[in-house]
């Protein structure tokens, strides 16, 4: 039962990543990218690690390593986005024509 639960993980864990996939190449600029990017890296590569600790026996040594690999995703994924984002936005890339709010625009405006 354990196996059918975690193989359910990995596949939706590869459902994620393959639409994260095909955001990278579907949306216009470099932040909605980037948006798709952190998103399947997060929720599909930890669903596809999470699958794998039920399919390893729990807290196995395989199993210890995947948790640890969820961890570090969880907690560096959305911070190096942010950090690439914020030099993008830096350096002068120009959002999407349609895009409505320009959140570091706002901000740079107050730290003058």
């Amino acid at each position: 039962m354990i196996d059918i639960i975690g193989m359910v993980f990995i596949g939706v864990g590869i459902g994620f990543d393959i639409f994260g996939c095909i955001g990278l190449i579907r949306l216009p600029d470099v932040y909605n990218r980037l948006q798709a990017a952190t998103k399947c890296v997060t929720l599909g590569t930890c669903s596809i690690l999470f699958g794998t600790f039920l399919m390893a026996g729990g807290f196995t040594p395989t199993g210890f390593k995947a948790l640890i690999a969820i961890v570090f995703l969880i907690l560096a994924s959305p911070v190096a986005a942010h950090a690439v984002s914020r030099g993008a936005h830096r350096a002068g890339i120009k959002l999407w024509d349609k895009s409505v709010v320009d959140s570091y625009a706002e901000d740079k405006e107050g730290e003058a």
